[in-house]
Parts: C-alpha cells; sequence; structure tokens
C-alpha cells in the first residue's frame, strides 16, 4: 500500500468522526509539494467560513519557497487572523489524514497562537 493510500484511509477514519457545527466548525488542512490550503469549515450547511491558500499573494510576498514549515506557520497565522474577523475561536482540527508532524503541527501551533481553540 502506497503512502498516498494511507493517508487517505487515515483521512476516511477522521472524517467520520470529526464534523464541523456553527458553534465550533472544521478546520481542514491539505498539503501538496508546492502549496498548503488551509479553510473553516461549517459542515451542517456544506459552507466554507474562511480560507487561505499558499498563492494568495499575502503569503506570496512573505516567502517565495515552496510549501514548508516557515510558509506552513504564516498559513496558521493568517487563517486565525481571518477566523477571528469572522468572531470565530473554537474549532475542530483536521489534519486531513497527514500526520501530525513538522507542516501540519506548524500550522496547528501557529492558528492556535493566533487565537483558535481546538
Amino acid at each position: 500500500m502506497s503512502a498516498i493510500d494511507k493517508r487517505k484511509l487515515r483521512h476516511t477514519r477522521l472524517r467520520k468522526k470529526l464534523t464541523g457545527t456553527p458553534a465550533r466548525p472544521r478546520l481542514a488542512v491539505h498539503f501538496s509539494g508546492r502549496h498548503i490550503t488551509a479553510q473553516v469549515i461549517d459542515d451542517s450547511i456544506g459552507k466554507t467560513l474562511v480560507s487561505v491558500h499558499t498563492t494568495e499573494p499575502e503569503i506570496r510576498a512573505k516567502a517565495n519557497a515552496h510549501a514548508n514549515v516557515a510558509i506552513a506557520t504564516e498559513v496558521g497565522k493568517l487563517i486565525a487572523q481571518r477566523g477571528s474577523a469572522q468572531k470565530i475561536s473554537q474549532v475542530v482540527f483536521d489534519r486531513g489524514g497527514f500526520k501530525y508532524h513538522g507542516k501540519v503541527k506548524a500550522l496547528a501551533d501557529a492558528a492556535r497562537d493566533g487565537g483558535f481553540q481546538f
């Protein structure tokens, strides 16, 4: 079984247990080789409330590198800042099947420092 298939299995197991509510929306993250995406999602209405992607000018101006820990930290700070503007303080963290290490941990820690409570 390939690493991608293992990640998809982990993600399927996680999604059975995690759902975002209006009180605690889901903070979902996705990592590719080049980009990082973070979204705050209310699963009860199926709507993305806040999103951040590494192709946005605010992040591109700070770093031109590929997806790494420094950029994950910037994405975490920005998603927390935008969430606070929408009066979102508590979220459920959906790591998307990725192991809680490296970029995932950096993004989560930055979001916590920015004001999100997991």
